[in-house]
């Protein structure tokens, strides 16, 4: 399903657990490591991927080659690389039964989300869930642990 309203958001955040940051990047003045470290600091557990940087450590966390090579069942995949890729990260978020595949702002292929759609995946696209969040918490949607 196509996921664009307060509560759907907010619903996808509360049940998530662990996330898979595909594109993930050791700088810390790219977006991926600063979303890294606000899901880290809101308690989710958090797997870079990285092909480039596997085997190493990004705040902690090993980075893996591909979303197949993560251990454990992943919740949401979050997205930052560029649209032109999120076809192949489709096929791979579904390939390991993920349940939400979310888009950083400007990723958007519409023709990659009908098929994370169809294939029952819940979809956020062009949002970033350290915006999100904090943004659902002042509206009181989202529970403040």
């Amino acid at each position: 399903m196509l996921i664009t309203d307060d509560q759907g958001l907010a619903a996808v955040l509360a049940t998530t657990r662990t996330v898979a940051v595909v594109g993930a990047s050791p700088k810390p003045e790219r977006p991926s490591y600063q979303v890294i470290s606000f899901l880290l600091a809101e308690q989710y557990e958090v797997f870079p991927v990285n092909p480039g940087l596997a085997g190493q450590r990004i705040q902690g966390c090993e980075v893996y080659g591909a979303l197949s090579d993560i251990p454990v069942a992943i919740d949401m995949v979050d997205v930052f690389r560029q649209s032109s890729f999120l076809a192949g990260v489709v096929r791979e978020a579904i390939s390991i039964g993920a349940k939400t595949l979310w888009t950083q702002l400007g990723v958007i292929d519409q023709t990659a989300a009908q098929v994370a759609v169809a294939s029952g995946l819940d979809v956020i696209l062009d949002r970033c869930p350290a915006i999100e969040l904090p943004r659902l918490r002042s509206k009181g949607l989202f529970p403040d642990y």
